[in-house]
């Protein structure tokens, strides 16, 4: 066990406590209970950074940490973004339902073509993009924005944002995942007996 991955690990360890947070926050409007979600939010946000850095900086890439690393991202980024988009909430700004669906649906695309690249060639070999890096980055700053009370008018930029390199990013890993497929002799076609 790395100290990379004992820093993903406190990070996942963090959502659950996000989340009843921000659902108390929901029914009470009890201020703390804002700022103790927003608190634990951008710890794990900043731990996804701290973790990866550990990991290159001191040799620490395992198979272990190239699973908990995007797991743990995911985890924080849809509970966060999937609270925020409440409409029976009235205490936050909510966010639009259509991008709520956008980075679900990317991210169930991904893991669908994951478990189908697997299942078909073997390994799966993901190549990080920078876009998908920043579209990680613009995910966290909405929930951000959002928790922190700040001006909602940038908000819908951000989101706007946030969309438009969720959505690409997703297009450019399903591309890397075709070309997977493709190279694999399993795709070709089986010859007539």
């Amino acid at each position: 066990m790395t100290t990379a991955n004992k820093v993903t690990i406190l990070r996942i360890l963090l959502i659950p406590f996000f989340i009843v947070q921000i659902l108390y926050y929901f029914r009470t409007g009890n201020e703390t209970h804002r700022f103790l979600g927003l608190i634990s939010f951008a710890v794990a946000a900043i731990l996804d950074g701290v973790d990866g850095y550990i990991a290159r900086r001191y040799n620490q890439k395992s198979e272990l940490g190239a699973v908990l690393d995007p797991l743990g991202d995911k985890l924080l980024l849809v509970s966060g973004i999937v609270l925020l988009s409440f409409s029976n909430q009235s205490y936050l700004k909510v966010i639009p339902l259509w991008f709520t669906v956008t980075v679900i649906s990317r991210d169930m695309v991904l893991t669908i073509g994951m478990v189908l690249i697997h299942m078909i060639c073997g390994k799966v070999m993901i190549r990080p993009r920078i876009l998908g890096k920043i579209a990680t980055v613009l995910q966290m700053i909405v929930v951000l924005w959002t928790l922190l009370k700040w001006e909602p008018v940038w908000l819908d930029y951000l989101v706007w944002g946030a969309v438009v390199c969720t959505g690409i990013s997703g297009l450019r890993y399903v591309w890397d995942g075709m070309r997977q497929l493709s190279a694999s002799p399993k795709s070709l076609p089986t010859p007539e007996q």
